[in-house]
């Protein structure tokens, strides 16, 4: 796969204002979604957000825990 660096170089540093060191510290990831490109998952909804509270419950605090 080829990339188009030039383009994405222009993409980061005249689109989104980027200083050239911020643009290569950006992992792709990084960069799609400050461009705006969909990363292929949805936002965690309410049932998916109660399994993982169910699964990993915040420790409950007594008086004594400060």
């Amino acid at each position: 796969m080829k990339f188009d660096w030039p383009a994405l170089l222009k993409a980061g540093v005249r689109g989104l204002s980027l200083r050239p060191d911020q643009f290569w510290q950006l992992t792709p990831a990084e960069f799609r979604l400050m461009l705006g490109i969909d990363a292929g998952s949805a936002p965690m909804g309410r049932s998916a957000l109660d399994a993982l509270s169910q699964a990993y419950p915040d420790e409950k605090r007594t008086s004594t825990d400060g």
